[in-house]
C-alpha cells in the first residue's frame, strides 16, 4: 500500500513539473514573437512618441513612407524613406547611412531640445539632426514630396530641420542641389558604397560653381563626365527638349546662392534621379503598365561623354570615325599618337591669333554640347553681338556663345585659353563661335569654295550622266521596238556596245576570224569566260534595219544542233553587231569547202546526215 502511494505521489509531482515547464516554454515563445499588435502607423511624431522596427510615419497621401529597415541583418538598421506602394521597396534617403545601429533595439525620437534623434541601446545616440534653435515643441512629419520635416508644432510653415536638405544617392522633385556661397556647406549627391551599403561612396553628382555653373559628376576631384552649363532650360549636356516636356528644370545663381531643382509638371509623374555605386546617373521614370523604373535618360550617353575624350582644342562626335577631330585651324599636337587613337595630347594651332584689329575671326560650330566652363566668363545682359566685340578685346578669349537660349537666345558667355570637352549634341545643342587667325578662315573659305565648285561640278556631272543615260534608254527603246512584237517574243539579248568592244580588244586584228559580205567576225571573250563570234556588220553595208531585223528574227527563231546559236544583238548610232556562239572547231563550210575536202572525202551520205 505504502508503494502504492508513493507511485501515485511521484506521478502527481511529474505532471505538476511538466505543467511548469510547458507554461516557461509558452511565455519563452511567446515573449520572443514579434509583437505585431504593438506595430504602430505615424502620421506625426510628437515629443512623447517614439518609433522602432515595424513602425512606419506615412506621408499625408500614401505616396512614401520612413521607418527602420535592414539589409538582411537585423543587428544593422537603417532609419530610411521609401515609396509606400512600389514593390520592390526603393529606397530614396537614409538618416544614418554612414552608422547603422548595432542591435535590432534602436529608436527614433525627439529629444528635449527638439532635434531628432536615433539611439541605440548600446551606443547611445548614433544619429542626430543637430538642429542649433531650441523650441518648445517641435513634430515629425513627411510629406507626400518625400521630404522629412522637423517643424515648430506651432507653425506649420517654420522648419527646423528637413532631409532635403542633406539628399544621399537620390534626387526627387522639390529637392534642391544648393549651396550658400557666404555660410556654406554645398548639398549634393554621394552614390551609395554599393547596392547593400548606403554608406557614402565615391562619387559625387554636384553644380560646378567656378565660372559659369554646370553639373558634373566626378570622382574625387576629378571630373568624369559633364552635363553642361545652363542653358535657360536645363544643362545642355542632357536631352533637354524632352525633359522640358514633363519636367520644369530652374537655376538660381548669384553672389549668394546657388540652386538647381526641377518640378514635375504632372502630378501622375513619379520620377527620381539616381547616382549609383559605379558613377552612373539615371533619370528613371515609374511605370504603371511595365510596374518598373524605365530609365529616360542616362550619363554617359556613349563614346564621347567621358569627360575631356578627345584632348583639348578638339570636337567629338560619334557619327564619324574616328569620333575625335580636331577644331578648323588646330592640329594634332602629337600626330603618331594621334593616329593611334590616343587622343589626350589634343590639338594645336596651326597659326596663331593676330589679335590686332581685323586679325582674328570667328568659325560658327552648330548644335553643340558647350565646352567645359570652369574658366569662363558671363554676362546676362550683353547681345550675342556685343559678347562677339568683348571677346575681340582679349587676346586669352578664344570662344563665345549665348549663355541662354530661350527666346532667341541672350547673354554672353566667353572661354579663354584652350577648349576642353566640347562634342556634337546627341539631341539639341548651341551653337559657338570658335576664334581662328583671319589666314586661317580664308584658307577656311578657300576650301568651301573648292568644295562648292567640286559640288557644282558634281551637279552638272550628275545631268550630263542622267541626259547620256536617257539618250542611251531612247537608243534601247529604238532597238527594243524594231523587235518587240508579238511574233518577237523569243529574241535574243541585247548586249551593252562597250562589253562587246572590251570583249573583242576593242576589234583587234588579233580577234578577227574572218570577213564575209556584210563585215568582219571576231572572237571574243565575256567577263564570265564564255567565248563568242561577233559578227560587226560595216558601216558601207547594204544591209539596213529591216535586213538586220529579219537576220535577228531568222537566227533566233531557227534552233538546230548543226546551227550556229544566236545569243543577241547591240547597236549603236550606225554600228550593229550580231553576237554569236563561238565554234572553236571552225566553221562548217570549212570542211566541206576547205583544204581537208580532198582528204576526207565527205560523201552525199554524210552530208544529208549533216543536213538532218
Amino acid at each position: 500500500m505504502k508503494i502504492m502511494r508513493a507511485i501515485k505521489s511521484n506521478t502527481e509531482r511529474m505532471e505538476n513539473n511538466n505543467k511548469v515547464l510547458m507554461l516557461m516554454v509558452f511565455c519563452f515563445f511567446f515573449c520572443s514573437m514579434p509583437n505585431l499588435s504593438t506595430q504602430k502607423t505615424f502620421t506625426t511624431i510628437a515629443p512623447n512618441q517614439f518609433m522602432q522596427f515595424g513602425d512606419t510615419l506615412v506621408s499625408a497621401a500614401g505616396m512614401y513612407e520612413a521607418g527602420f529597415f535592414n539589409f538582411g541583418d537585423p543587428q544593422h538598421q537603417y532609419f530610411g524613406i521609401w515609396y509606400k506602394n512600389i514593390s520592390p521597396r526603393t529606397i530614396v534617403w537614409v538618416a544614418n547611412r554612414n552608422t547603422p545601429t548595432q542591435n535590432s533595439t534602436a529608436m527614433l525620437k525627439l529629444n528635449d531640445q527638439g532635434s531628432l534623434d536615433i539611439v541605440d541601446g548600446s551606443k547611445g545616440i548614433i544619429w542626430s539632426s543637430n538642429i542649433s534653435r531650441i523650441v518648445v515643441k517641435s513634430v515629425v512629419q513627411l510629406f507626400d514630396s518625400g521630404n522629412l520635416v522637423l517643424r515648430d508644432a506651432n507653425n506649420s510653415q517654420n522648419f527646423l530641420w528637413e532631409s532635403f536638405d542633406y539628399p544621399g544617392n537620390t534626387f526627387l522633385a522639390g529637392m534642391k542641389l544648393k549651396s550658400n556661397l557666404v555660410t556654406g556647406p554645398y548639398r549634393y549627391l554621394t552614390s551609395w558604397r554599393n547596392p547593400q551599403d548606403p554608406a557614402e561612396g565615391e562619387y559625387s553628382y554636384r553644380i560646378d560653381m567656378d565660372g559659369f555653373p554646370q553639373l558634373v559628376t566626378v570622382k574625387g576631384a576629378r571630373i568624369l563626365y559633364r552635363g553642361g552649363p545652363w542653358n535657360g532650360f536645363l544643362f545642355s549636356g542632357s536631352p533637354w527638349q524632352s525633359l522640358s516636356r514633363v519636367l520644369n528644370f530652374s537655376v538660381v545663381f548669384s553672389d549668394k546662392e546657388v540652386s538647381y531643382q526641377y518640378e514635375t509638371l504632372n502630378s501622375s509623374i513619379n520620377t527620381r534621379l539616381v547616382l549609383d555605386s559605379n558613377g552612373i546617373s539615371q533619370r528613371l521614370q515609374w511605370s504603371d503598365r511595365t510596374q518598373t523604373w524605365e530609365a529616360i535618360s542616362s550619363r554617359p550617353v556613349d563614346q564621347c561623354d567621358p569627360y575631356d575624350t578627345c584632348g583639348i582644342n578638339s570636337n567629338c562626335n560619334v557619327d564619324i570615325f574616328p569620333i575625335c577631330k580636331c577644331l578648323e585651324g588646330f592640329m594634332p599636337k602629337f600626330q603618331p599618337e594621334w593616329q593611334l587613337s590616343n587622343w589626350a595630347s589634343g590639338c594645336v594651332r596651326k597659326t596663331p591669333l593676330n589679335c590686332l584689329d581685323d586679325g582674328d575671326g570667328f568659325l560658327p560650330y552648330t548644335n553643340m554640347k558647350l565646352p567645359d566652363t570652369s574658366t569662363s566668363w558671363y554676362d546676362k545682359s550683353l547681345s550675342l553681338e556685343e559678347c562677339k566685340t568683348m571677346c575681340l578685346k582679349n587676346c586669352s578669349c578664344t570662344a563665345y556663345a549665348n549663355s541662354d537660349v530661350r527666346d532667341g537666345g541672350s547673354g554672353c558667355l566667353l572661354w579663354f585659353n584652350n577648349i576642353v570637352d566640347m562634342r556634337k549634341h546627341p539631341d539639341v545643342g548651341q551653337d559657338i563661335y570658335i576664334r581662328l587667325a583671319s589666314s586661317e578662315l580664308d584658307h577656311k573659305k578657300n576650301k568651301r569654295n573648292s568644295k562648292l565648285a567640286g559640288t557644282v561640278a558634281g551637279i552638272i556631272g550628275l545631268i550630263v550622266l542622267i541626259l547620256v543615260t536617257s539618250v542611251y534608254r531612247k537608243k534601247l527603246g529604238y532597238i527594243k521596238k524594231l523587235f518587240h512584237k508579238k511574233e518577237d517574243s523569243d529574241l535574243s539579248t541585247i548586249f551593252d556596245f562597250s562589253t562587246i568592244t572590251n570583249a573583242t580588244n576593242h576589234f583587234s586584228n588579233r580577234n578577227k576570224l574572218g570577213e564575209g559580205g556584210f563585215g568582219p567576225v571576231y572572237k571574243g571573250i565575256m567577263v564570265d569566260g564564255q567565248e563568242i563570234a561577233v559578227k560587226r556588220l560595216a558601216k558601207t553595208s547594204i544591209q539596213g534595219s529591216e535586213e538586220f531585223k529579219n537576220e535577228v528574227k531568222m537566227m533566233a527563231t531557227l534552233q538546230h544542233r548543226n546551227l550556229v546559236k544566236l545569243l543577241g544583238c547591240s547597236i549603236r548610232q550606225d554600228e550593229k553587231l550580231l553576237i554569236y556562239e563561238f565554234m572553236p572547231n571552225r566553221s562548217l563550210d570549212y570542211f566541206i569547202f576547205g583544204l581537208n575536202f580532198l582528204t576526207n572525202q565527205i560523201n552525199f551520205s554524210k552530208l544529208s546526215l549533216v543536213i538532218m
